[in-house]
C-alpha cells in the first residue's frame, strides 16, 4: 500500500523511507524488501491500492490497465451490477459497493487512489470526495460536466496535493509529441487556424425526451445513477450508452471526443482560455415547414468556432461533429485519408500544414512527401509505460515527484475549453419563448459570445451563464 497522503504530498517508497532512517507511523521498523521477500520481491508500499467508481465498460478497461502496473484493485463500486460483473469476476478479492459515498466512508483507510469512470454528470462530485480524503484520482474524459466543476477540481488537485490524470490517453502518445517537435522546429510557421472534427455522435441526439416510461433494470440503482441530475423517470435504452446525448447527464459529441481531438492543438499551441465562441447546429425535421430543437438533447450536429490569443497572434479553432468535415487541404492527395477517416485535426500555419487523427495518432506533415524529407530530432520525452501506468507510478512516487501527461492543471483548462463550446451550443433565452411552441429561442447561436475565462463568465449574453454551473440534486455536493 502507498502511505496515505493526508494532504502533505509526502508519499515515499519503503526503500527511501529506510534511507532517511524513518520509522512507520504505526511505530514498527520497516524491513528491507530483500529480507521480506528475496530478489524481485515488491514491497507492499511500492504498490498502489486502487478503488474503481464505475467499473463497467470503459471503467472495466481502465482498472484492467492500472493492474498491468504496480497496482492492486482492492475496491469496486458500481450502481449497475451486470455492468460490473466482468470486473467483479476479474478482481474477486475486491470489495464491492453501490454508493461511492459509503465506499469512501468505509474504505478510505484501505485505498490510496480512486478511478472515476461514471457518466459525465457525476465525475466532479465523486472525484472531489476522493481528493478531499487525500486520494489520488484518475478521471475519465471529459473531466467534468460543467466549466465550474473543472475549475474547482483543478484548484483541489493543488490544494490537496494529490496526483491526478484525465483519461485522454492520447496525451501520453508519441503522436502529439511528434507534432510538438515539428511545430517547435518551425516547420509550419505560426498556426492561425485549426480544424477539428468527429463523426460522432453514434447515439441518438436532437430528439425529444421520451414520453413513455420504461422499467428500470432490476440490477440498476436508478437513484444512485441519477446522482447530481434532476429526478426523472427512467427511459428505455438510456443506460449504458445513450445518456451521452442528453444534457442532464452527458456532454454530447464535443464533450465525448473533444478531449481526444482538441487536445493535440491545445497542447502543441499552448492554448489557454478561449476569448470568444460562436456556434451553429443542425436541426431535425418535426413536420412540414417546422424544424426541431429540443433543449434536453444535444443537437445532431454542430460547428463551433473558438478564438484564442496565441503567442504570435489570434488563433481560430473550428470544431465540427455529426459527420461535418472541413474542406480537404489542397496538399492532400485525392485518395489519401484525412485524419483517421472519421476524426482528426488539421493545423494551418504561415509556412505549411500538418494533421493527425484521434489521440494525435497518425501525425503527418502536408503534403505527405514532406514526412520522408524532414528529420527533426526527438526533443520531448516519450511515455513508454503508457498513460495508465504513468499515473500509477506517479502516485507511488508522490505528489510533484513525476511528470504526468494530463494532470488537472492541464486537463482542467482543456475541459473548460471543450465545455465552452457546449455553452455556445446551448445558449438559449428562456425569457423569449418561440411562437413554434417549443418554449426556447437560441439567440446565443447567432452572436459571438465573449468569454472572460478567469472569471468564468460570458460578458455579452447573460443567459448563457446558466450553463457554467449546475444546481445539484439534494444529497450531492461539490466539496464538504
Amino acid at each position: 500500500m502507498v502511505q496515505e497522503n493526508n494532504n502533505k504530498g509526502n508519499q515515499i517508497s519503503r526503500r527511501s523511507f529506510l534511507t532517511t532512517g524513518a520509522t512507520a507511523a504505526a511505530g514498527f521498523m520497516i524491513v528491507p524488501r530483500h529480507v521480506l521477500g528475496g530478489k524481485g520481491y515488491t514491497a507492499p508500499s511500492d504498490r498502489l491500492r486502487v478503488a474503481g467508481i464505475g467499473v463497467g465498460g470503459k471503467g472495466e478497461s481502465d482498472i484492467a490497465e492500472f493492474a498491468k502496473g504496480p497496482a492492486d484493485i482492492v475496491v469496486l463500486c458500481d450502481v449497475h451490477d451486470s455492468r460490473a460483473a466482468n470486473s467483479v469476476k476479474r478482481f474477486p478479492k475486491a470489495k464491492y459497493y453501490k454508493d461511492y459515498r459509503e465506499m469512501l466512508d468505509k474504505e478510505h483507510k484501505n485505498i490510496d487512489a480512486v478511478s472515476v469512470s461514471t457518466p459525465d454528470h457525476n465525475h466532479a462530485v465523486q472525484a472531489m470526495a476522493a481528493m478531499q480524503l487525500g486520494k489520488h484520482v484518475y478521471v475519465q474524459k471529459p473531466l467534468t460536466h460543467d466549466i465550474y466543476e473543472a475549475r474547482k477540481l483543478t484548484e483541489a488537485a493543488k490544494k490537496y496535493k494529490v496526483v491526478t490524470q484525465m483519461g485522454n490517453q492520447g496525451a501520453s502518445g508519441d503522436g502529439v509529441r511528434q507534432l510538438m517537435e515539428w511545430y517547435n522546429a518551425g516547420l509550419i510557421g505560426d498556426v492561425h487556424t485549426v480544424y477539428c472534427w468527429t463523426n460522432r455522435p453514434v447515439w441518438p441526439q436532437g430528439i425529444p425526451w421520451p414520453t413513455e416510461k420504461a422499467e428500470v433494470p432490476k440490477d440498476l440503482d436508478w437513484n444512485l445513477w441519477l446522482g447530481t441530475a434532476p429526478q426523472k423517470d427512467y427511459v428505455n435504452k438510456l443506460v449504458p450508452f445513450n445518456w451521452r446525448g442528453w444534457w442532464d447527464y452527458g456532454t454530447g459529441a464535443l464533450g465525448d471526443m473533444g478531449c481526444h481531438i482538441v487536445e493535440p492543438p491545445f497542447r502543441v499551441l499552448g492554448l489557454g482560455y478561449p476569448t470568444s465562441a460562436e456556434a451553429s447546429v443542425g436541426s431535425v425535421y418535426v413536420d412540414e415547414f417546422k424544424q426541431g430543437y429540443f433543449p434536453d438533447s444535444c443537437p445532431p450536429s454542430s460547428h463551433v468556432i473558438m478564438n484564442f490569443q496565441g503567442k504570435s497572434g489570434d488563433i481560430k479553432l473550428h470544431w465540427m461533429d455529426g459527420g461535418i468535415q472541413p474542406a480537404r487541404p489542397e496538399e492532400l492527395g485525392p485518395n489519401e485519408r484525412m485524419g483517421d477517416g472519421g476524426n482528426g485535426a488539421i493545423f494551418i500555419g504561415t509556412k505549411g500544414k500538418m494533421m493527425c487523427g484521434t489521440y494525435g495518432m497518425y501525425p503527418s506533415l502536408l503534403p505527405s512527401s514532406r514526412n520522408k524529407e524532414v528529420n527533426v530530432a526527438k526533443t520531448i520525452a516519450r511515455v513508454p509505460e503508457g498513460h495508465y501506468v504513468q499515473w500509477v507510478n506517479a502516485c507511488i512516487a508522490g505528489y510533484g515527484k513525476k511528470e504526468l501527461s494530463a494532470p488537472f492543471e492541464i486537463a482542467g483548462p482543456l475541459t473548460e475549453t471543450i465545455l465552452m463550446g457546449n455553452l455556445a451550443i446551448r445558449s438559449y433565452d428562456v425569457r423569449k419563448p418561440k411562437a413554434s411552441g417549443n418554449g426556447f429561442d437560441y439567440p446565443g447561436r447567432y452572436i459571438k459570445l465573449l468569454w472572460d475565462g478567469p472569471n468564468m463568465k460570458i460578458t455579452n449574453f447573460e443567459d448563457a451563464n446558466q450553463f457554467v454551473k449546475r444546481n445539484y440534486r439534494d444529497g450531492f455536493t461539490l466539496g464538504a
